[in-house]
């Protein structure tokens, strides 16, 4: 595994930042929006991670880890676009929520992959990336999105209902 260069750090700690954020935010508030200061923060740190880890090149040429970014990139955009200009009229707030959630599924999967070709220093646990346990981990991230963001559709919904009918009263 190459040596960490200092993008390398500084997309790492701001890859920390982002999923602690993320899950704060997604904790606290159920859904990820530009109307609080942690969810504010949480889009404007993984659209750094994202553009960093572009530009982050010792794994060798344009690999799975930059498609990701892209993916993150466009995630982000479509959530930002869903909640400012509100395009699907009451249905914008389900694609915001899987726009800005899919960017958490987008931020683990390198996460995880890097940590495990990384850690212990000396005796990674897993020396490729279609090792067995890093692909266990992308599946189980994977589980988790879609139980989560069902999750998170349906408190939507949910709150969606309860509006309509507190409009009514």
């Amino acid at each position: 595994m190459p040596e960490m260069t200092l993008l390398g750090w500084f997309h790492t700690v701001l890859g920390v930042v982002a999923l602690v954020t993320a899950f704060y935010t997604l904790f606290k508030y159920k859904m990820i929006s530009l109307s609080n200061r942690s969810g504010k923060l949480y889009v404007l740190v993984t659209i750094v991670v994202a553009g960093s880890a572009l530009g982050i090149y010792n794994q060798g040429g344009f690999g799975v880890a930059h498609w990701l970014a892209v993916l993150t990139l466009a995630a982000v955009s479509g959530g930002i676009i869903m909640e400012k200009l509100r395009l699907f009229g009451r249905f914008s707030i389900y694609f915001q929520a899987l726009g800005y959630s899919s960017t958490l599924l987008f931020h683990m999967i390198p996460a995880i992959t890097d940590f495990l070709r990384r850690l212990p220093l000396g005796d990674p646990f897993v020396d490729s990336f279609s090792d067995p346990l890093v692909v266990g981990f992308h599946k189980l991230f994977l589980l988790i999105f879609v139980v989560a963001m069902a999750v998170q559709l349906r408190w939507l919904s949910k709150r969606s209902s309860m509006d309509a009918v507190e409009a009514q009263d």
